[in-house]
Parts: structure tokens; C-alpha cells; sequence
């Protein structure tokens, strides 16, 4: 058998017994390392659990490894041959938006959205020959209007990147130059890892299972369940034998006082102000923690302020917005933007498919670049995608405090619409991490106070525990309703640079 290059806890060494044992049915047989035919029709699913730091990711990552080592095709979503071999079989990770897919791809590990392999991508004909030449299927193509230099700047991306849209924007083509549409997908794959899966609805875990026979999802029974889920994630359905439990703290993990202070939120007797009183004894003694008297205004371009209460959000976002001199009738260059979703008639379903699949889609953090060529147009960086500057008509809404109606400074007709991503609620945070995050606490203290439950457990505990641990290396821990003055002005500089694909909302046939 080949083994994990680490050595695993117990609990994840039988996890990855039982997860070997449902590989094997679908076709992958990790003892060998050999590709052999699927034993049935499939229909398996299981779900691997655990709170944050007990490996689901390691875990994750080293089942991947293993299936690459046996042959397995990873499939992308943003481009996939048609040249499939029968003895194939294949897999595609995925997470529920670009941002947590981001922070997989960040460890080496293929990551793309739910969407983009619910929907595939048709490439023109002519640089579909430059695409399969990338994935190794065919001889290098002679395109009219590309040097061999261009073609050049194309492998040599692909070899470090593989993504073809990547390599073919290295070579000089934009997106709407060898993407011609959008399809939803015919053919199913074999396997599925699906991350965050605490955030699937029942729809989407229903369209995983048309396509794939075998999913597996990892998710972390702590978090909040989705919107209109009853409190429930869709793995708490499986039955007992098909889930999972990672229970021990992984070594590199062990001892990081913000997994310390989420793990302590497990005591059913523990109360709020004791809770309280452990971040500020931990702040004392670890610059990892941070006792916030005031919210880093500086901060919140790029890591949103986590808050419970939308009207403390709609706060924030105006206070952010006039420490910065935003003036009422317009965004500033550098401003934070959430999609809000997608306003677009049916007749523009492919305009649709063309704005999911290039990140846009709800819960996609964005910051505002400029204003686009046309009146109603924005300039954007998708925050996480693999490549994140868009031109979009745009309908950017920015909230008021104590106003039914939100200004509406950029108006299209249809197309993207975007809240203020200033401050974010704990909800909407999910399937994201950032370096430093910014708890407001006076928020939970709210939530305490009103002794709400979700799922058997304290609301105010969920809560906590979904935005401590969306904290890479630090976590503030706001205690009063002051803001910061900005140290410099807001900034795009810092934003990796490539060029804009304009996608336009022109009238198309019914």
C-alpha cells in the first residue's frame, strides 16, 4: 500500500481505512495504487467530520495525493478534454464559494467552486487545440495570430499552474476570446470531495449526487447550519455508519491559543463573560489574540469586521464608508464589495453562467476597481478566484442606518448585485478565512443576553465559535463600539494585476 508521507492520529487512520474501503468500490484501489472498474453502480456516500484542527484538511490533501499517485484525472472545471479513456476515473474537489476553494488551492490541493463543475465551459474549436496540447492529448498546435513565443508563455504557466484560462490569458487571449458558453454537465464523474460541506443546502448536495456516485464531505458540525435549514447541516442525515469523527486535535494545531478558545466553547457551563475573561487572559500572554478596544478601520478593505446583527453591520459600513471620505454618490477605488446575487432575466441565462463562473456568484468577496467602460459597468477583483479581475454591469446597494432603501450608486439595468463587504455577517463568513480577523464582540454579548439556541446549543456559542476560527494567525476581539482613524488611504495596488474580461449584457435571442 502506499502510505501517507506523515503519520496519522488514530482517529484519522481509520478515517482513511474507511474512506480506502468506499475509493475501492468506486474503482481506485490505494493499497496498489491501480485504477480498476467500479464494483456496482455506486451510490456512496460519507461524510468525514471534526471541529476546527482535528486534520479534515491534512486528511483532505494526503487522500488526494494518493489518488493522484494511482492515476486518478482531476478534473478542474475550468476546462476538460474530450478525449476521456473508459479506464479512467475521476475527481474534483470542491467548496461552496471561490474564497474557501482559494485557501485549498493555497495548499496545494486543485480546488474549484461547486458551480463550476455543476456547469462546463465550451471552448472554441481553435484554441480547444491549444487546450488539449496543455493537458498532454495532442501535438503543438499552429494558431493563426500566436507565436510560438505566446505558445511558449502558455506551457510554461500551465506547468506551474494548471489552469488552462490561466495559460491561455499568459498567451495573450481573454476570456471571451476561446470561451464561447456554458453548459450544465452531462456526463457524471466518479468521485467528489466536497470541503465545507456544512455549508451545502439540500439542493446543492442533491446536484452533487447526480453527478457524482461517490461523494465524500468534510465538514465541521460546530459551524451554523445553512439559511432555512432548520439548524441542520446535510450530513446529520447520514446514517451513523457513514460519518466519520476526527476527535483529536491535530500536533500542528495543538497549543494555537485561537483553536484553544474555540475548543472551549464545547463546555456546556461555560457563560459569556467567562468566556470573555479567557480571550483577555490570552491576549496578556500571546500577541495571537488580541483584546480590541476599538475596530481596526484599516483592516476591514480586505478582512470584513464579523457581526451578528445585520443593523450592526449596516453601522460599520457606514462608519467605514465616512472615515474614509466616500462621498454619498459614489464607491472609492479599494472599496470592499459582497455579491449579492445575480439580477438577470431568463432570456440571459448564459450571461448568468458567463458571471458564476468567473466568481460571481452570492457570498463572493469583491473589491471595487473602478468604474467600467459603460454607464452601469464596474471594474473588479473577485477576491480568491483563479483570475480575479472582472468588468461587470453592476447594481452596488450601500445601506443606511435607520433607511428602509439603500443608495444605489451604481444602477445597471441587470446584472451583479453587491452589498457594502466592509463588515459581514458570521453567517455569510463561513467557507472563508483570513490572516486577521475582527470579532465584534458587543454583538454575541446581544445574542447571549437573549439565551437563543440553535441545534441543542447556545446561539451566542455557534456564533463565537464560526468567527474565532475563521482567524488564520490573529484574531481581535472587539470589545466597544469605537472605530479607528485610517493609517493611509484605501489602496488596489496590493491586488495581483491581469487584465479585465469584459463581460457584456448585450441583447441576446430569447
Amino acid at each position: 500500500m502506499t502510505q501517507p508521507a506523515l503519520t496519522f492520529s488514530d482517529d484519522q487512520a481509520q478515517a482513511f481505512d474507511s474512506v480506502t474501503r468506499m475509493l475501492r468500490d468506486a474503482g481506485v484501489d490505494l493499497h496498489e495504487s491501480l485504477i480498476t472498474p467500479p464494483r456496482g453502480k455506486g451510490g456512496h456516500v460519507m461524510a468525514l467530520i471534526g471541529k476546527a484542527g482535528s486534520g479534515k484538511t491534512l486528511l483532505l490533501a494526503e487522500l488526494y495525493r494518493a489518488l493522484q499517485e494511482a492515476g486518478v484525472e482531476v478534473v478542474s472545471g475550468d476546462y476538460e478534454s474530450r478525449r476521456r479513456r473508459d479506464d479512467k476515473r475521476t475527481l474534483a474537489i470542491l467548496a461552496p464559494t471561490n474564497k474557501a476553494a482559494s485557501v485549498l488551492r493555497l495548499r496545494g490541493v486543485p480546488a474549484t467552486t461547486i458551480h463550476r463543475i455543476l456547469y462546463t465551459p465550451v471552448y472554441d474549436p481553435e484554441y480547444e487545440r491549444i487546450a488539449e496540447w496543455l493537458a498532454g492529448n495532442g501535438e503543438r498546435p499552429v494558431i493563426e495570430g500566436l507565436t510560438d513565443l505566446a505558445l511558449d508563455r502558455a506551457a510554461a504557466f500551465y506547468a506551474g499552474n494548471k489552469s488552462i484560462p490561466g495559460a491561455l490569458a499568459a498567451a495573450g487571449l481573454r476570456g471571451s476570446d476561446f470561451i464561447t458558453g456554458w453548459k450544465r454537465r452531462e456526463e457524471p464523474l466518479d468521485i467528489g470531495f466536497v470541503d465545507e460541506a456544512s455549508m451545502l443546502d439540500d439542493r446543492q448536495f442533491e446536484d452533487l449526487k447526480e453527478i457524482f456516485p461517490n461523494l465524500l464531505l468534510f465538514g465541521d458540525p460546530a459551524q451554523l447550519a445553512p439559511v432555512n435549514q432548520s439548524g441542520t447541516m446535510v450530513f446529520d442525515r447520514l446514517p451513523e455508519a457513514a460519518k466519520l469523527t476526527l476527535s483529536r486535535v491535530h500536533r500542528q494545531d495543538a497549543g494555537n491559543p485561537i483553536l484553544d478558545l474555540a475548543h472551549a466553547l464545547a463546555d456546556p457551563d461555560l457563560e459569556f463573560h467567562t468566556f470573555e475573561k479567557m480571550v483577555e487572559d490570552t491576549a496578556r500572554r500571546d500577541d495571537r489574540v488580541v483584546w480590541g478596544q476599538r475596530v481596526e478601520v484599516d483592516l476591514m478593505a480586505r478582512s470584513p469586521v464579523l457581526v451578528w446583527r445585520n443593523a450592526t453591520r449596516i453601522r460599520l459600513i457606514h462608519a467605514f464608508r465616512n472615515v474614509y471620505g466616500a462621498p454619498e454618490d459614489a464607491l472609492l477605488e479599494g472599496e470592499p464589495l459582497i455579491c449579492d446575487g445575480l439580477e438577470l432575466p431568463l432570456k440571459h441565462r448564459k450571461k448568468r453562467l458567463d458571471l458564476e463562473a468567473r466568481g460571481l456568484i452570492k457570498g463572493a468577496q469583491v473589491v471595487y476597481l473602478g468604474p467600467g467602460s459603460k454607464p452601469g459597468f464596474s471594474r473588479l477583483h473577485v477576491m480568491g478566484a483563479e483570475d480575479p479581475r472582472v468588468s461587470a454591469a453592476s447594481i452596488v446597494k450601500i445601506e443606511k442606518p435607520d433607511e428602509e432603501e439603500p443608495f444605489i450608486p451604481f444602477a445597471a439595468r441587470m446584472g451583479a448585485t453587491f452589498l457594502h463587504g466592509a463588515a459581514v455577517t458570521i453567517h455569510k463568513a463561513q467557507g472563508s478565512q483570513w490572516d486577521t480577523v475582527q470579532v465584534f464582540a458587543p454583538d454575541l454579548f446581544v445574542a447571549a443576553r437573549m439565551g437563543r439556541t440553535e441545534a441543542g446549543q447556545p446561539l451566542w456559542k455557534r456564533l463565537a465559535y464560526v468567527a474565532i476560527t475563521r482567524a488564520q494567525e490573529r484574531l481581535i476581539w472587539v470589545v466597544r463600539n469605537r472605530l479607528s482613524k485610517p493609517v493611509a488611504a484605501l489602496r488596489i495596488d496590493d491586488l495581483r494585476s491581469l487584465p479585465a474580461a469584459p463581460l457584456s449584457l448585450e441583447a441576446e435571442d430569447p
